[in-house]
Protein backbone atom coordinates (compact mmCIF):
# COMPACT_ATOMS: atom_id res chain seq x y z
CA UNK A 1 0.00 0.00 0.00
CA UNK A 2 1.26 3.49 -0.75
CA UNK A 3 -0.73 6.43 1.33
CA UNK A 4 -0.12 9.76 -0.02
CA UNK A 5 -0.45 13.17 2.34
CA UNK A 6 -2.36 15.83 1.90
CA UNK A 7 -1.36 19.07 4.33
CA UNK A 8 -4.01 21.01 5.81
CA UNK A 9 -4.64 23.12 8.76
CA UNK A 10 -6.57 21.71 11.12
CA UNK A 11 -6.61 20.96 14.70
CA UNK A 12 -8.16 17.30 14.39
CA UNK A 13 -6.17 14.02 15.30
CA UNK A 14 -5.81 11.09 12.86
CA UNK A 15 -5.42 7.87 13.55
CA UNK A 16 -4.77 5.31 10.63
CA UNK A 17 -4.38 1.36 11.21
CA UNK A 18 -3.68 -0.53 8.20
CA UNK A 19 -4.80 -4.29 7.84
CA UNK A 20 -4.61 -5.63 4.50
CA UNK A 21 -6.17 -4.06 1.96
CA UNK A 22 -8.04 -2.49 4.77
CA UNK A 23 -8.01 1.11 6.87
CA UNK A 24 -9.50 1.85 9.99
CA UNK A 25 -9.44 5.77 10.21
CA UNK A 26 -10.35 7.30 14.12
CA UNK A 27 -11.78 3.95 14.84
CA UNK A 28 -13.86 4.01 11.25
CA UNK A 29 -12.96 1.35 9.11
CA UNK A 30 -12.45 0.94 5.17
CA UNK A 31 -12.58 -2.39 3.40
CA UNK A 32 -10.99 -1.69 0.25
CA UNK A 33 -10.11 -5.57 -0.45
CA UNK A 34 -12.34 -5.47 -3.78
CA UNK A 35 -10.46 -2.99 -5.72
CA UNK A 36 -8.47 -4.79 -8.15
CA UNK A 37 -5.33 -4.39 -10.72
CA UNK A 38 -6.53 -1.59 -12.80
CA UNK A 39 -9.76 -0.36 -10.67
CA UNK A 40 -10.46 3.22 -9.45
CA UNK A 41 -12.84 3.79 -5.97
CA UNK A 42 -13.47 7.47 -6.70
CA UNK A 43 -14.07 9.55 -4.07
CA UNK A 44 -16.97 11.10 -4.51
CA UNK A 45 -18.20 7.03 -3.32
CA UNK A 46 -16.52 7.10 -0.24
CA UNK A 47 -18.18 8.56 2.94
CA UNK A 48 -15.21 10.17 4.81
CA UNK A 49 -13.68 13.78 4.77
CA UNK A 50 -10.24 11.92 5.11
CA UNK A 51 -10.03 10.72 1.49
CA UNK A 52 -8.43 13.57 -0.43
CA UNK A 53 -8.55 11.88 -4.00
CA UNK A 54 -9.54 8.53 -5.72
CA UNK A 55 -8.42 5.13 -4.23
CA UNK A 56 -6.33 3.69 -7.26
CA UNK A 57 -5.14 -0.05 -7.55
CA UNK A 58 -1.95 0.56 -9.59
CA UNK A 59 0.30 -2.80 -10.33
CA UNK A 60 -0.91 -4.53 -7.33
CA UNK A 61 -0.07 -1.46 -5.12
CA UNK A 62 -3.46 -0.38 -3.65
CA UNK A 63 -3.02 4.12 -3.54
CA UNK A 64 -4.86 5.72 -0.88
CA UNK A 65 -4.32 9.63 -0.45
CA UNK A 66 -5.70 11.17 3.08
CA UNK A 67 -5.75 14.31 4.42
CA UNK A 68 -3.07 15.13 7.10
CA UNK A 69 -4.32 17.60 9.71
CA UNK A 70 -1.64 20.20 10.59
CA UNK A 71 -1.97 21.31 13.76
CA UNK A 72 -0.58 25.03 15.06
CA UNK A 73 3.09 23.24 15.84
CA UNK A 74 3.19 21.40 12.67
CA UNK A 75 6.60 20.34 11.98
CA UNK A 76 8.42 20.43 7.48
CA UNK A 77 7.39 16.70 7.38
CA UNK A 78 3.73 17.26 8.34
CA UNK A 79 3.51 20.91 5.74
CA UNK A 80 5.50 18.67 3.05
CA UNK A 81 4.51 15.14 3.61
CA UNK A 82 6.20 12.07 1.28
CA UNK A 83 4.22 9.21 0.84
CA UNK A 84 4.41 6.47 2.53
CA UNK A 85 5.82 3.32 0.72
CA UNK A 86 5.33 -0.70 1.98
CA UNK A 87 3.38 0.24 4.92
CA UNK A 88 3.12 -2.10 7.17
CA UNK A 89 0.03 -3.27 8.88
CA UNK A 90 -0.33 -1.55 12.12
CA UNK A 91 -0.80 1.72 13.55
CA UNK A 92 0.80 4.06 10.38
CA UNK A 93 3.18 5.69 11.52
CA UNK A 94 2.44 9.85 9.88
CA UNK A 95 4.65 12.54 10.75
CA UNK A 96 4.69 14.26 14.07
CA UNK A 97 4.56 17.87 14.84
CA UNK A 98 6.78 20.06 16.51
CA UNK A 99 7.36 19.98 20.07
CA UNK A 100 4.38 22.34 21.72
CA UNK A 101 7.17 24.49 23.98
CA UNK A 102 8.84 25.19 20.48
CA UNK A 103 5.66 26.62 18.90
CA UNK A 104 4.55 28.32 21.85
CA UNK A 105 8.05 29.69 22.13
CA UNK A 106 8.00 30.82 18.08
CA UNK A 107 4.39 32.73 18.62
CA UNK A 108 5.43 34.76 21.99
CA UNK A 109 8.59 36.05 19.91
Amino acid sequence: MIIKLVPQRRDDLLEVVKNGNSLSINGEEFDLSQIHDGDTLPQSAIKSEWFAADVEMVFGELVVTLLLPNPVNFSQAQAYPVPLFNVPDGVVELPAPLPTTFATAQVDQ
